[in-house]
């Protein structure tokens, strides 16, 4: 059955560095774009950057550009998402999900994971 596992969430300061990872199950990763995705309290989802199965392209929200940087390790059909110069506004449960295509729109997803916590907080 195909599955993704995030993990490597949990508290960190602002400013501080996080990177999460969305492990692939049932299918190889690498054949699918991956979106990581967020949603905070009282705020919808937000498509936070998303891979094309090539690992070519990539996509960021405005918000997160600059800051970070998704990545695909075929190998371990992993995907990674470098979060640096986090910020309270980052603070949500992280989801990444795969597609046919790289695209932040949720409704182009089919399988997702069952998302990590992210809090920055001093």
């Amino acid at each position: 059955q195909l599955q993704l596992v995030e993990s490597g969430g949990g508290l960190v300061q602002p400013g501080g560095s996080l990177r999460l990872s969305c492990a692939a199950s049932g299918f190889t990763s690498n054949n699918y774009a991956i979106g990581w995705f967020r949603q905070a309290p009282g705020k919808e989802r937000e498509g936070v950057s998303c891979i094309s199965a090539s690992s070519v392209y990539t996509d960021y929200a405005d918000s997160v550009k600059g800051r970070f940087t998704i990545s695909r390790d075929n190998v371990k059909n992993t995907v990674y998402l470098q979060m640096n110069n986090l910020k309270p506004e980052d603070t949500a449960i992280y989801y990444c999900a795969a597609a046919r295509i790289c695209s932040r729109l949720s409704r182009n997803y089919n399988t997702w994971g069952q998302g990590t916590q992210v809090t920055v907080s001093s």
